[in-house]
């Protein structure tokens, strides 16, 4: 008998392809999805779409408890929102619930894996020392803001069997945040905020899909944290440099003042302020974009899960623009 994994946020970027992995890892995979999700491109790897409320955990338990799940990834979050109390009843309170509910549930739990972001630890100065597990927080967005409160949350289950994943920049085929960068780069104009220079990390949605599968069938014992990056670190032009080999593509590159910039984000925040949709550039976006360091020291994760990444930069863009281009996001 296949062992059960539960998948939340199935239907987003990160999990979709996360249950084609767990699918041909021989799991029997069931997706956590909203009724109203677009699941064409992901039931093929589903054995069971489930559509639990999570703010019901007596609703959670009786899912839980008739499935009798081995592995729980917890990928569903919202990165962005008009007011940060939403982020925190997303982020916090849906996982609080699920977490609770899974560690009263009488199931052969094996692993419950919660994503959280490299955003939790926020950035660090140029010249200091790698980002570890054992960064303090200083997030410098509300979306890191509410992935702390997530992290802190879960201390409560410190002797229970869980992992923390906290993924740097992800990018890959269908990804759409860092995709705006590279529809900027298909026009030619390859644009900077200021001219300081940054040391910036990133890793491939299926390195980072491996990490969570190993952390489901290698970690051990209670609670542990694992930062996820590629292993290697990148200055502020690798990706456009990149870019420019896979697309032949004459690049203008542009430097622009960082007061410019953060009057066009207050600017777009102004406009957009009584609109459904957030603007692509918002003023607290700009700490993320302007952060002077990035680097990760990934040794835990390699240690501990056998985590060992096989694309990197240059790797996974390739795969990636491809991508891309056959699927038409780009010409």
């Amino acid at each position: 008998m296949r062992k059960k994994i539960l998948i939340t946020g199935a239907s987003g970027f990160v999990g979709y392809h996360l249950v084609q992995a767990a699918s041909e890892a021989g799991l029997e995979v069931h997706a956590a999805v909203r009724k109203t999700s677009d699941v064409s491109e992901i039931k093929s790897f589903v054995d069971r779409f489930v559509y639990p409320d999570f703010k019901n955990k007596d609703s959670l338990l009786e899912l839980l408890e008739l499935e009798q799940y081995a592995y729980i990834v917890h990928a569903a979050a919202m990165t962005r929102a008009k007011n940060e109390l939403d982020l925190v009843e997303v982020n916090v309170g849906y996982s609080e619930c699920l977490a609770d509910a899974v560690f009263e549930s009488n199931i052969p739990l094996e692993r419950f894996v919660f994503i959280s972001s490299l955003a939790a630890i926020g950035p660090v100065a140029y010249d200091a020392p790698a980002i570890n597990e054992q960064n303090d927080y200083h997030p410098v967005t509300a979306y890191g803001r509410s992935k702390v409160l997530a992290e802190k949350m879960l201390d409560k289950y410190v002797d229970n069997k869980l992992s923390i994943i906290r993924p740097t920049a992800v990018y890959g085929p269908k990804e759409k945040d860092l995709f705006v960068l590279f529809k900027t780069l298909n026009t030619g104009l390859d644009a900077y905020i200021g001219k300081s220079p940054q040391k910036l990390t990133f890793v491939f949605v299926k390195d980072l899909v491996n990490a969570i599968l190993n952390a489901c069938f290698l970690d051990k014992g209670g609670k542990k944290v694992y930062n996820i990056t590629d292993g290697l670190v990148y200055d502020r032009y690798e990706m456009a440099t990149i870019f420019k080999k896979y697309t032949a593509k004459s690049l203008y590159r542009l430097h622009l003042p960082l007061r410019l910039v953060r009057g066009v984000a207050q600017a777009m925040d102004l406009a957009y302020k009584k609109s459904k949709s957030i603007p692509v550039l918002y003023p607290e976006r700009l700490n993320e974009l302007t952060a002077a360091s990035w680097a990760c020291d990934i040794s835990s994760s390699i240690k501990n899960i056998q985590y060992r990444p096989i694309y990197d930069l240059d790797a996974g863009l390739k795969v990636t623009i491809q991508w891309y281009r056959d699927h038409k996001w780009l010409k």
